[in-house]
């Protein structure tokens, strides 16, 4: 570890063990400090960063850790930020939670701050999904909001998801903005707490009717769930936020035969079940899956702890389990929406889709057959809500989604939303049946219309300070000597986000183009420390009784690409 970095972080220790900070803090820094350890120098070499999407970061005492100090300083820093962005008005916001621990205390610390900052303040009475928050914000005439969690991080982790006025996480400027002035807030004697006075409203289960009403506003086929209401479904909330609200949505939707994963249905912020909440991994999926597997389920859906993220699992026609990855969910769910705008007559031409720039260009496929655009973004959902806001009163958007799990049907909420996706995606079944096809039939069937897309995707993690200088210096070798080839083809294009922007928006994101069309992107993320690298292959598929053969085609042809690559 390097010294000078020791000689920092204690100095920073010794300024909370001089400082207004509670005693348990104090005696916690103490122990660091007489062990001497790694972990004082990870916990106070830098202050957790504010970045474009608000904090996350691992829990505990610190600088660097989430803490009621951290998030305290940086929900004064937002708060100076909307007071200059809106002088002399009623400032109202909007806070809600996921089930991490500390979460619960994180929100109310933050409709403190807001509120002895003058503001209205709106404070669900207990944990709900991110997609209601950002549906509060615009339902509410708010001019920005706060979701705490750190989604589907392992337990260690907490955060906070920042919200502007339409209800999408911030962007720019105001990202920037609020940086500088979360940069500004150095001491937690300048944060503003104690005096909320009455200005702190609570949200209950009244309000949860609202939202849910409109994600019901989404239903296309009512006919088809009713003939197929007792198809059995599995659900999993993950011991997260979902519990609350999917359940009672696939009710609304008209499904009577949902059944909970009992051990994943109790809140608990350790996750016991699962080494991480993460429903993109199948491990965090195999209870759901076994108990599909007991009773004779057809499909098995799992949101992540602030349930945003949906995961799904359909039947082969070997009765196993097949579990979708994100681009494949996002292909289903955009496919059905378009399929059923276009049955009800509701295409004109001027709707659109919008997709991100790692994600499947099968996307791209189904909406030029369906006589529609789609939008590319940078990866994050808020850019797409940034299209969607410039869009507005011009063109109609339908859906949009991107490969890590995510989805957003309609525009009353502006930010990927696994209740509205669950219930989609069992409508989508139903519907798929009353055609006489499962949901992994149809997926088939739309590769043999539109072309056989498979994709990889590989996440290098490194951790602590010598992981992100790692991270760094692989984006600058890429960035200094590019591949020339990638399986023998030749790269015809490289693509670096920083020199040629997206919508105007730049991002730390290389792109390689083939010329028999493979297509590899790398991007560090912009929340974890991880690296990723997103690879894109596709193949005619002549017929359904080809799929297998063709899909250990592209299987092989992603291993060698990641081998070439050595990853």
């Amino acid at each position: 570890m390097d010294t000078d970095l020791q000689k920092l972080a204690t100095k920073r220790a010794q300024g909370w063990l001089d400082g207004d900070f509670d005693e348990t803090t104090k005696q916690r820094v103490r122990e660091m400090m007489a062990a001497g350890s790694s972990e004082l120098t990870e916990s106070f070499y830098r202050d957790l960063e504010f970045g474009t999407g608000g904090l996350r970061g691992i829990m505990g005492v610190g600088t660097n850790r989430m803490n009621i100090y951290t998030v305290g300083m940086a929900t004064q820093g937002l708060s100076n930020y909307l007071l200059k962005c809106f002088p002399d008005k009623e400032i109202r916001v909007a806070v809600s939670h996921d089930s991490r621990n500390n979460s619960r205390l994180f929100a109310e610390r933050v409709a403190d701050i807001f509120a002895s900052n003058g503001f209205k303040v709106w404070l669900f009475d207990a944990l709900r999904p991110t997609p209601e928050l950002s549906f509060a914000i615009r339902e509410l005439g708010c001019h920005s909001g706060v979701m705490v969690t750190a989604s589907h991080n392992p337990k260690e982790y907490n955060g906070y998801k920042a919200y502007w006025g339409d209800g999408s996480q911030v962007t720019d400027p105001h990202d920037v903005n609020i940086i500088r002035e979360v940069e500004k807030i150095t001491s937690p004697d300048q944060v503003k707490t104690g005096s909320a006075g009455d200005r702190i409203s609570i949200l209950d289960k009244t309000f949860d009717k609202k939202y849910l009403d409109r994600v019901h506003s989404l239903a296309l086929a009512p006919d088809a769930v009713k003939r197929f209401h007792d198809m059995k479904i599995v659900y999993t909330p993950l011991h997260g936020a979902g519990v609350r609200l999917v359940p009672e949505s696939l009710k609304r939707f008209g499904f009577t035969n949902v059944t909970m994963v009992p051990q994943q249905s109790i809140l608990d912020g350790n996750f016991p079940t699962v080494e991480s909440p993460n429903p993109e991994e199948r491990s965090a999926m195999k209870m759901a899956i076994d108990l599909a597997q007991e009773i004779g389920a057809e499909l098995v859906l799992a949101t992540d702890p602030d349930a945003d993220r949906l995961a799904i699992a359909v039947l082969n026609e070997n009765d196993e389990f097949v579990l979708l990855n994100g681009n494949q969910t996002c292909v289903l769910l955009a496919s059905y929406l378009l399929t059923g705008w276009a049955e009800r007559g509701k295409i004109t031409g001027k709707e659109f889709v919008v997709k991100t720039i790692v994600t499947s260009e099968m996307i791209s496929a189904v909406a030029k057959h369906f006589g529609i655009k789609c939008y590319d973004c940078l990866t994050g959902f808020k850019y797409i809500a940034k299209i969607v806001r410039e869009k507005e009163g011009k063109e109609q958007y339908i859906g949009g989604g991107e490969e890590s799990f995510g989805f957003m049907a309609g525009d009353f909420v502006r930010d990927k939303d696994g209740v509205s996706a669950c219930s989609l995606v069992a409508e989508a079944a139903a519907w798929a049946k009353d055609k006489g096809m499962s949901l992994w039939e149809w997926l088939q069937s739309m590769y043999v219309e539109y072309g056989f897309y498979k994709e990889g995707l590989v996440s290098v993690t490194r951790k602590g300070i010598e992981g992100v200088q790692e991270i760094a210096q692989m984006m600058a070798s890429f960035r200094a000597t590019p591949p020339s080839k990638i399986l023998g083809s030749p790269v015809v294009r490289v693509r670096d986000i920083l020199q040629e922007p997206v919508d105007g928006e730049k991002s730390n994101v290389l792109q390689f183009f083939t010329a028999d069309g493979t297509k590899v992107s790398v991007r560090p993320s912009g929340t974890e420390p991880k690296i990723k690298f997103y690879f894109g292959v596709c193949a005619p598929l002549p017929s359904m009784a080809d799929f297998n053969r063709v899909e250990a085609e592209l299987d092989a042809k992603l291993a060698e690409i990641k081998k070439e690559m050595n990853l």
